[in-house]
């Protein structure tokens, strides 16, 4: 296959047309990809990235019962795991019933970082931090004007000698960007950073400074919400199994304490937290990579990777929480250009920046919780196999009423791929 220059260039049907010549893909790849277009909204689609062939559909599902803080939601959720949405359902019925997700947002602070080059002594640099945050504000007084005028913009800086990396400094600014995520307010003020640190340093009187990058930090050890849930010990039975409530709250705590002291685990743990969390960020037209970087920094603040989430059993209450570092937005990006993003935060009652934080978080804590009961009892195949059983029979071909027998069948049984095809074959004899 050649290299192509132009790409971009080409219209949607070029680029099809190419690819078919280039590749052996099957006779019905196009009319696949042209299933997948929205008969009336591809063009916003469209504008989204670059060279896109189709629409990579995913499940827009609600889990409902979410208690946030005495306050009932139905939250949306995006995403391909057949149990996530049912455990988060589940977790959620039950903890509305025994007082709700109780949430706090810290802060909303979020980073960017000016990193330069420079020759000159940190000693005369690091007592001007004042003055260059005065003039600094100054000269971003265009940019940041109708974001100060909601309460966010520029609030701190400081200037971080690189002690690994000689005669590298970061300068590290520090802001508040409202209901908006902020990347591109934040990139924006640290790119017209360059040139009036730059004068600054030359009415100091100090050499001028090599900008390196600009760039934001998606590392937000400050933009946390912390998640809870308690409840009396005995009243955990509905999620015992064959446990005594007692056995069960000591068996769950035990499990968390592991992924507190093991990375192996921890990483695992974790995932299923995010399971719940990418899901509201998905829906919600936010970015999940960002998310994730950011939790599993936080994870392994103290130099080693743990749980996010941490259990106590104590005089007859079960407590349950976690705090996850979560810079969301629900205006600006694709929150707004999204069709069903929108419809997501029209489910959710239009929620600042802070309430979505917190309904993210609790979707984390939900899924979190039903995973670890899983475990800790039947074990997290029984209920994820059986959710997963449609998807299994369809990739084996089963018509519809195969699927009814075999769901039938496998009311009371393991489910595995060979069980499936076995049970298949035997009805087809």
């Amino acid at each position: 296959m050649p290299i192509i220059k132009g790409f971009s260039k080409l219209s949607r049907s070029q680029k099809t047309a190419w690819l078919r010549e280039q590749l052996a893909l099957s006779e019905d790849f196009e009319s696949t990809l042209a299933e997948f277009r929205h008969p009336a909204r591809q063009a916003t689609f469209d504008e989204f990235s670059e060279n896109t062939l189709t629409n990579y559909l995913l499940p827009f599902g609600v889990a409902p019962n979410f208690l946030i803080n005495d306050q009932l939601y139905v939250v949306p959720m995006v995403i391909e795991e057949s149990s996530v949405v049912a455990a988060a359902s589940r977790a959620a019925s039950f903890w509305a019933q025994n007082g709700g997700f109780q949430t706090r947002v810290k802060d909303l602070k979020k980073t960017g970082h000016l990193w330069f080059e420079w020759d000159g002594a940190a000693e005369q640099l690091l007592p001007l931090e004042e003055q260059l945050m005065a003039f600094l504000r100054e000269a971003l007084k265009d940019l940041s004007a109708s974001m100060e005028a909601r309460g966010g913009g520029l609030q701190h800086l400081q200037i971080l000698p690189q002690e690994e990396l000689p005669g590298v400094y970061q300068l590290l600014l520090e802001f508040y960007t409202g209901d908006s995520m902020g990347a591109n307010f934040i990139n924006s003020c640290l790119e017209a950073a360059k040139e009036p640190l730059n004068r600054f340093l030359e009415q100091k009187g100090l050499p001028p400074a090599q900008p390196l990058m600009a760039i934001l930090s998606n590392h937000t050890p400050d933009c946390t919400v912390t998640c809870k849930v308690s409840c009396k010990v005995e009243d955990l039975a509905p999620y015992a199994g064959g446990l005594t409530a007692e056995d069960f709250a000591r068996k769950f705590k035990l499990a968390v304490d592991v992924a507190r002291q093991n990375t192996h685990r921890a990483v695992t743990h974790n995932k299923g937290i995010y399971n719940g969390i990418d899901a509201v960020v998905l829906a919600t037209g936010n970015d999940f990579r960002a998310v994730e970087a950011a939790g599993h920094a936080f994870a392994a603040r103290d130099g080693r990777y743990r749980s996010l989430s941490e259990c106590e059993v104590a005089d007859g209450r079960f407590s349950f929480w976690l705090t996850v570092p979560l810079a969301l937005g629900t205006v600006g990006g694709l929150t707004r250009l999204h069709p069903i993003a929108q419809k997501a935060m029209e489910l959710l009652g239009q929620p600042k920046a802070a309430e979505l934080m917190q309904v993210a978080a609790a979707a984390g804590l939900a899924n979190n919780f039903g995973a670890v009961a899983s475990l800790v009892t039947t074990g997290i195949q029984k209920g994820h196999m059986k959710l997963h059983l449609s998807n299994m029979l369809t990739a084996l071909g089963a018509s519809e009423a195969e699927k009814e027998a075999a769901r039938a069948w496998f009311s009371d049984k393991t489910v595995s791929q060979q069980a499936l095809r076995d049970f298949l074959e035997s009805r087809r004899k």
